[in-house]
């Protein structure tokens, strides 16, 4: 069975271009995005690990820590980095988790155990490790996300989902279709109407489910 929202993630202790060490470890009291890769030295990757890299400013502002996966080796990882840089125009600081084992891959249910690497592999072999997990300061999974070989991941949406989880868990709220910082968010059915009033001010009722409220400045 593969991870859910609020599943802790597991503690594997990984190799990367930066070291080895234990995933809760790394995480520590930040946020943390993992996201993954078929294979070094791949177009679409290359283009993804750049607006991770041009992103370093926004995810330290959300206090957010950042690691690539791929199936390659460390020296495999340092020498793809260059190229990343070039794309991107940007130094890439995060670390790169060399999952040649496919430990992580499986732990994380992005290939059946089964699943092995063979010699002179392909992207294809590996397909499937092209997902984003946004894990929470307490270790457990927030959000999930997968992709085709053939669809650019859009790191602008995932930095949005991280600032609807980020808000969501501060503010005790959640966050509406194509949600933005600074728009209306939904009060919880379980605040009265007196109590949101309090807090919010005012309260626009949509539905006697459905209430908007923007947040004090």
């Amino acid at each position: 069975m593969g991870l859910r929202i609020n599943d802790t993630i597991p503690n594997l202790t990984v190799e990367t271009d930066q070291g080895a060490f234990a995933l809760h470890d790394w995480i520590g009291d930040s946020w943390a995005i993992l996201f993954s890769h078929p294979k070094d030295f791949t177009p679409v990757c290359t283009t993804e690990f750049g607006a991770v890299a041009q992103l370093a400013d926004e995810w330290a502002a959300r206090g957010t820590k950042v690691i690539g996966v791929s199936v390659d080796g460390v020296e495999e990882h340092k020498k793809w980095k260059g190229d990343i840089e070039a794309v991107a125009g940007a130094p890439a600081g995060f670390p790169i988790i060399a999952d040649a084992g496919l430990e992580v891959s499986k732990a994380f249910d992005m290939l059946p155990a089964e699943a092995y690497m063979p010699d002179g592999r392909t992207p294809a072999h590996s397909a499937t490790v092209r997902s984003v997990f946004i894990i929470g300061p307490d270790k457990q999974l927030k959000l999930s996300m997968t992709y085709p070989m053939n669809v650019g991941r859009n790191f602008a949406e995932v930095l949005r989902a991280l600032d609807g989880l980020q808000t969501a868990a501060r503010e005790n709220v959640a966050t509406p279709a194509n949600w933005t910082p600074g728009g209306d968010v939904v009060v919880p059915v379980a605040v009265s109407d007196e109590d949101a009033i309090a807090k919010y001010g005012s309260i626009d009722t949509k539905l006697p489910y459905l209430r908007m409220a923007k947040l004090p400045e």
